[in-house]
């Protein structure tokens, strides 16, 4: 009869408490209490695995819509992912998703190895940002189609499959990702150039079914976007914590009519 295993008992042992290591150091999550733009507190889950060199950053804001972002370090790409209630008395779906692309640039949040290793002494204290960087207004011209987006990055099939055809990027990120190498098929241009078309505004029609251009705010109320950096004794800085960040996005688009973009409203 052959043995049950070829390592001895305290090799084992070693084998399976470095294995729990490594997991802890790989993936971790943080929940954190924030202050949202209206004053009222939502709890936000930061997730982090260093393996696969992500992050994610989760809340609900208080008219339900749920907000996610995801940086994936290794292609070079950011989603903004939008869950919007709808009004079912409008003729609207339970929900409408939302996924902005666009690409990751070098600075914007702190690395996925240093996230991983984030702690929080006091749980239970509400977050405000340190920083709130300003407003960027991105002109979301191309379409990314969902079963071809592994080619971009493995994560949008996942977190955009609620959005369908509502996956928006820009060709100057395009144009960036084709330089890399990635395959050209997966992106659609719009009949209408976000930027040259005559299309009215969402907030300026009537028409529940006419075209129009909407316009869609979002805003990432506290995220970790720099690390700090200390002087002991020696010479050599080192890591003694985080910097944390607001930034508000205003994403335009082209939509087949305005009954899709029912938000974008005057007042």
């Amino acid at each position: 009869m052959y043995p049950s295993s070829i390592f001895p008992a305290s090799l084992r042992i070693c084998v399976v408490i470095f294995a729990l290591l490594l997991s802890v150091s790989v993936c971790s999550e943080l929940k954190v209490r924030v202050r949202l733009n209206d004053g009222q507190i939502t709890a936000e889950t930061l997730e982090s695995d260093s393996e696969q060199d992500i992050i994610s950053v989760e809340f609900r804001h208080t008219d339900g819509t749920l907000i996610t972002f995801l940086a994936d370090f290794k292609r070079h790409v950011k989603i903004l992912r939008a869950l919007v209630l709808g009004e079912p008395e409008r003729g609207q779906t339970q929900y409408q998703g939302l996924c902005f692309i666009s690409r990751l640039e070098h600075g914007e949040i702190i690395p996925s190895e240093a996230m991983v290793r984030l702690r929080q002494k006091n749980p239970h204290v509400v977050r405000t940002a340190e920083e709130k960087r300003g407003l960027e207004r991105l002109s979301m011209n191309m379409a990314v189609n969902l079963t071809l987006s592994w080619h971009l990055s493995s994560h949008i099939r996942s977190l955009c499959r609620d959005a369908q055809d509502f996956i928006y990027t820009r060709e100057q990120d395009v144009k960036y990702w084709l330089e890399k190498g990635v395959e050209g098929s997966i992106f659609k241009v719009f009949p209408q150039n976000v930027e040259t078309t005559g299309l009215p505004s969402c907030s300026a029609t009537t028409d529940p079914w006419q075209p129009c251009l909407c316009s869609y705010t979002l805003r990432l109320e506290w995220y970790p976007c720099m690390l700090k950096y200390c002087r002991g004794h020696g010479s050599s800085p080192y890591k003694c914590g985080i910097r944390s960040c607001s930034k508000a996005y205003r994403f335009d688009f082209y939509t087949s009519r305005k009954q899709l973009c029912m938000w974008d409203e005057e007042s």
